[in-house]
């Protein structure tokens, strides 16, 4: 399948794509909001290691805000 630039996706394509990216930022930027304003002993492990984790696309804020915090 050959690759397509974005002026041929059609709108709903570009539409999933903006919003998927939404997502993800918005995701990001929450958790590490979150990893900023939580105390060290309301996250389980380091602090650095989190923010590293947050950057891997949409499985790291997700894997942050599932088992990183301490409820």
């Amino acid at each position: 399948m050959p690759k397509r630039g974005w002026s041929e996706l059609g709108s709903g394509e570009r539409g999933a794509i903006l919003a998927a990216g939404a997502v993800q930022v918005s995701l990001l930027v929450a958790a590490l909001v979150d990893i900023h304003r939580r105390p060290e002993e309301g996250i389980r492990g380091k602090k650095p290691l989190w923010v590293v984790v947050s950057f891997v696309n949409i499985v790291g804020p997700l894997s942050y805000f599932i088992f990183g915090r301490k409820r």
